[in-house]
């Protein structure tokens, strides 16, 4: 199993500084990959709950660096590393602007973009980004058929509903063929047909793990009804790591508690056939500078060691 880590991109402490020490750090004790997730605003009066927890907007969120432009920095300075989305709101984006930002990222890191993708939690956030939130289903459907037809053909051309490319050259390609893979998060019975049908693989996050083995096995078996070979498929699973000094005996989410328990869920990621496991501590106790990042990163991959 891979294992990956969030770069730090909330909160105050973020910066090019604390940017470079955590990837290089990361990258030097032998960390697969980096990850960087996709918020635009912290509603004041938010008309949806926050889809994990007790629903309340981490404060966190108040200030968050672009995914893109952070990946393309942690790029310059790192050599091997995979460099991730988890996820982009995929609906925010328009299909043409998209494919040359990635395309673009996936060159300048020699081949070592990996694509997420999903559909965001907050209605307030889509009217911001200009997005019909009761759309965003079908707009993501055509985006994702517009993007591979722009990374995959010359002369590009689609007509869609939402979406229209005139018969046009549109280059460089990517560096990975046919494209960077793609990992959708996903959990309803529409999105996860979305991820059978078109992606390399499932990103969940904030699913108890419980769940998530019987939720892979359905999407497997639509990629099957699809024409795909399921055992293509990949499982990335995004764990919110909370680190306690002591254990917590009732009502424990996945990957919070003592490194010891939360070892036992990484474990327990490894036998549910996950290709890898993304560890992201910004929303942990006590983690508020890129010291403490890199501290919680240190004694997690020693747990990754261990397992």
């Amino acid at each position: 199993m891979r294992f990956g880590f969030a770069l730090p991109q909330v909160g105050s402490a973020v910066g090019p500084e604390a940017l470079v020490t955590v990837a290089k750090r990361a990258e030097d004790l032998g960390f697969d990959s980096l990850w960087v997730l996709d918020r635009i605003l912290w509603p004041v009066n938010p008309r949806a709950p926050y889809p994990i927890g007790d629903g309340s907007l981490p404060l966190k969120y108040k200030s968050v660096l672009d995914p893109l432009e952070m990946l393309t920095f942690a790029a310059a300075h790192t050599r091997r590393v995979a460099l991730g989305t988890s996820v982009l709101n995929l609906p925010w984006y328009t299909p043409v602007l998209l494919a040359r930002q990635l395309t673009t990222l996936d060159i300048l890191s020699a081949g070592r973009l990996k694509v997420g993708f999903g559909m965001g939690w907050s209605p307030d956030e889509y009217e911001a980004a200009g997005t019909m939130w009761q759309e965003r289903g079908k707009r993501a459907d055509e985006l994702i058929q517009a993007l591979k037809k722009i990374w995959t053909t010359d002369p590009v051309e689609f007509q869609g509903k939402y979406y229209r490319i005139p018969k046009s050259v549109i280059g460089p390609k990517p560096v990975q063929k046919p494209h960077p893979p793609i990992y959708m998060a996903a959990y309803t019975p529409s999105a996860m047909k979305r991820v059978a049908a078109e992606a390399n693989g499932w990103f969940p996050v904030g699913i108890p793990l419980s769940g998530v083995g019987p939720m892979f096995e359905g999407i497997k078996g639509m990629a099957k009804e699809a024409g795909r070979d399921p055992s293509a498929l990949e499982l990335i699973v995004r764990a919110n790591i909370e680190i306690h000094n002591n254990p917590i005996q009732k009502d424990r989410v996945d990957f919070s508690g003592t490194l010891e328990q939360i070892a036992e869920d990484v474990k327990t990621t490894q036998k549910l056939g996950a290709a890898e496991i993304v560890l992201d501590v910004q929303f942990s106790p006590g983690v508020e500078r890129a010291n403490d990042v890199v501290s919680r990163m240190e004694e997690l991959w020693q747990v990754a060691k261990s397992g």
